[in-house]
């Protein structure tokens, strides 16, 4: 079982920035992939962006260009830098990570973030 710290989010105005932090209570090794999702209008969860240990990214569209992932492997933490917010990316954030070799999920409880218009 893998469980995480988050930190960051908060309230912020259009064009402002946040930044998240997950650390997981894991070793490098275990995982795989980490990232962030948010809630997509039909009720599941989207991709926001995520990267591999090797630190391959992957991004959905339309955060590319203002938001940034990064990791520390010694660490096991996965960073958030988001520039530029916009009202449409309120959401609760959440945490997720992927077990190298069995290909395990797990979530975090989620962190808020507002972005007021």
């Amino acid at each position: 079982q893998v469980q995480f710290v988050e930190s960051g989010g908060g309230l912020v105005q259009a064009g402002g920035s946040l930044s998240l932090s997950c650390t997981a209570s894991t070793t490098t090794a275990s995982v795989g992939v980490m990232g962030w999702y948010r809630p997509a209008p039909g009720g599941q969860r989207e991709l926001v962006a995520t990267i591999t240990s090797g630190a391959r990214t992957v991004y959905a569209d339309s955060v590319k260009g203002r938001f940034t992932i990064s990791r520390d492997n010694t660490k096991v933490t996965v960073y958030l830098q988001m520039n530029d917010l916009k009202p449409d990316d309120t959401a609760v954030y959440y945490c997720y990570a992927r077990t190298a070799f069995a290909g395990l999920e797990y979530w975090g409880q989620g962190t808020q973030v507002t972005v007021s218009s």
